[in-house]
């Protein structure tokens, strides 16, 4: 079990568009299960590889809640295939901007295609919490946070504040 550091707002590598898996082999497995651990002790229901400082288009899901039997989904170089024209509306968070949530419009429902953690192809069409989720996690891949979709004002705000606490924990130069 791996947990590896989390990306945080307003570090430049969040806006990166990740480049495909080519190979998915033991070493994509293993970094896969450390992404799950890494978003199981965040905790979260969600994670997108550039959040652990890796531009690869890979992302996990486990939208299991407390008390079920976990439901992890690896997802390798998911394509979207189509976007309903309906849509809806969820509060979102994010592991790299903690602590902040806001109501996102996304569409209804997604098809998705993308593949497992053995290089199979998997066709989905989801909607509710998994199409929210799938999209936030698949706009990590293109550079996109959460916050883009709210107004300038609001994420101006959360940019400042984030750029602040990013200052304060930089470590001090003493000169000496």
């Amino acid at each position: 079990m791996t947990i590896k550091p989390l990306i945080i707002l307003p570090d430049p590598l969040l806006r990166e568009v990740s480049k495909p898996v080519e190979r998915i082999d033991d070493a994509t497995r293993r970094f896969a299960r450390d992404m799950l651990d890494t978003m199981y002790d965040a905790p979260g229901i969600g994670l997108a590889a550039i959040q652990v400082g890796e531009p690869l288009r890979m992302l996990v899901i486990d939208l299991a809640k407390e008390g079920e039997e976990p439901a992890p989904r690896i997802v390798i170089n998911p394509q979207v295939l189509s976007r309903s024209d309906d849509s809806s509306v969820y509060e979102e968070g994010c592991l790299s901007i903690p602590d902040y949530y806001a109501e996102v419009e996304r569409p209804a429902t997604v098809r998705v295609k993308y593949l497992d953690e053995h290089g199979k192809e998997h066709e989905i069409e989801a909607d509710g919490l998994l199409a929210t989720c799938l999209q936030h996690e698949i706009d990590h891949l293109d550079g996109v946070l959460f916050i883009d979709y709210i107004s300038k004002l609001k994420r101006d705000m959360v940019l400042r504040k984030f750029k602040k606490l990013a200052k304060d924990r930089a470590p001090s130069r003493m000169v000496g």
